[in-house]
């Protein structure tokens, strides 16, 4: 694969960045630190056989804030790589519901982020997907999408919508060579939930990354993870309304 991760220096999108290369995939990193894209590129270079390796490793500066960089970002990766088959989007922003009560303008950069910035690089990725014959685009959603929930009423919302956009894709998409995958992980030890109490079937991002690329090479068009969250929501989902007024979760 010729694989362009945005949101690979950090948590998940980083565990991914290195199993693609330990695997012998092209990866072309997208964040928003020139020196951390950098260190994380050098990283994941080395773990896939070091300078004399043949995997190809790139980076370029791109922030879900700033659509601007979007274009830029994605023509530096198919001149890098040679071409792009695969669009990975780890990058999000996150908060507690009680934050963003309190802080409604940190909120609309969340919901602007989360859904509006993350869809409009999504239809950038797939347009030049399609423009080839294909190829796949994986967008990390979460589990917070799948009903409304006191604990995420907010962030919760912002990942709703982006599972319905990609689940929209999958539907009109796929029969002309593009494959969707969407990913709604569980709770994940991350730096973004560190300091949050550790629900049970917690993951980490390494198990996290092996899940989502036997998902890509599998073509699945959604992916729980780690996969007790399936089950989990599936009971959340057919829980009545009066329950979910009365329970916490």
């Amino acid at each position: 694969m010729k694989a362009v991760i945005l949101g690979a220096t950090r948590g998940m999108g980083r565990s991914l960045s290195r199993l693609f290369a330990e695997n012998g995939h092209d990866v072309f990193l997208l964040g928003i630190g020139e020196e951390e894209l950098q260190a994380s590129a050098t990283d994941v270079k080395e773990r896939a056989g070091g300078v004399q390796s043949s995997v190809r490793v790139g980076y370029a500066v791109c922030d879900l804030e700033h659509p601007e960089t979007f274009a830029p970002a994605l023509d530096a990766a198919a001149q890098e790589l040679g071409g792009i088959d695969t669009v990975v989007v780890t990058a999000g922003l996150f908060a507690t519901q009680e934050r963003l009560e309190q802080d409604l303008e940190f909120t609309r950069r969340m919901l602007t982020v989360n859904f509006a910035h993350t869809v409009l690089f999504c239809e950038h990725a797939r347009t030049r997907l399609l423009a080839q014959g294909g190829g796949t685009l994986c967008a990390f959603s979460s589990v917070a999408g799948d009903r409304g929930r006191k604990p995420v009423v907010l962030y919760g919302s912002s990942k709703a919508g982006l599972s319905a956009y990609l689940e929209g894709l999958d539907h009109k998409f796929r029969s002309q060579g593009l494959v969707t995958v969407c990913v709604k992980p569980g709770f994940v030890k991350t730096g973004m939930t560190e300091g949050l109490p550790t629900p049970p079937f917690a993951g980490t991002p390494d198990q996290v990354a092996r899940d989502v690329l036997v998902a890509i090479e599998k073509k699945k068009p959604m992916l729980y993870t780690p996969f007790m969250w399936r089950w989990v929501m599936l009971v959340i989902r057919n829980l009545p309304r009066m329950v979910m007024r009365k329970l916490g979760f």
